[in-house]
């Protein structure tokens, strides 16, 4: 590879190219070496911006949870608004994208990169699983407290089916939308059934 390159943003262009990398060819494709050359760069430039490989995971897997959390933002807007279980299906669907689901496998299987998350911050062994789980958590706080589902509702229960749920669901080959909302839709139909009038 040529080293006389000039990249612009040369962090984001690697990210972009693990993106890439880890939705085409999966997680255990996933190295500097497979980065570097889908980036269409020298190795070095790897190196020259992140310490290691796991380093430059850590900034990935952060970034995706730092997007999710930006979501999360719009999924508490939409509070109020349409239906419960449409807004939590759209929710799914975003949350637990392509890389976001081909970036949970890399975090499970490389202690290395779990241990630098964990260290970098609180739950980040699972940052995009803590990310997705305080989002539906407090969406569904903001439904509660405006009356569209039953003030007696268990949202930390009602979180853990959608999360747990949802990313199984949506861990193999994409349901569709309409799959999705069936299973939100029987989650949560007893809290919504049993809303005040």
């Amino acid at each position: 590879m040529p080293t006389g390159v000039h990249l612009r943003d040369a962090r984001q262009q690697l990210f972009d190219a693990a993106e890439r990398v880890l939705l085409r060819d999966g997680p255990n494709a996933l190295t500097s070496r497979a980065v570097t050359d889908e980036a269409g760069c020298a190795k070095g430039v790897l190196h020259r911006h992140f310490a290691d490989f796991d380093a430059f995971l850590v900034d990935l897997v952060l970034g995706q949870a730092a997007q999710i959390e930006t979501q999360a933002s719009a999924l508490r807007a939409a509070a109020g608004t349409g239906t419960v279980a449409g807004n939590l299906t759209g929710a799914l669907s975003t949350l637990f994208g392509p890389v976001p689901m081909a970036i949970l496998p890399l975090i499970t299987f490389r202690d290395e990169l779990r241990a630098r998350l964990r260290r970098a911050r609180p739950g980040g062994g699972m940052a995009i699983l803590a990310e997705a789980t305080t989002a539906i958590s407090a969406y569904l706080a903001d439904e509660r407290d405006r009356g569209r589902i039953a003030a007696d509702a268990d949202v930390s229960a009602l979180t853990l089916s959608i999360v747990g749920g949802g990313h199984l669901l949506l861990t193999g080959d994409d349901p569709g939308p309409p799959a999705v909302g069936t299973f939100v839709t029987a989650v949560i139909a007893d809290a919504v059934r049993r809303r005040p009038a």
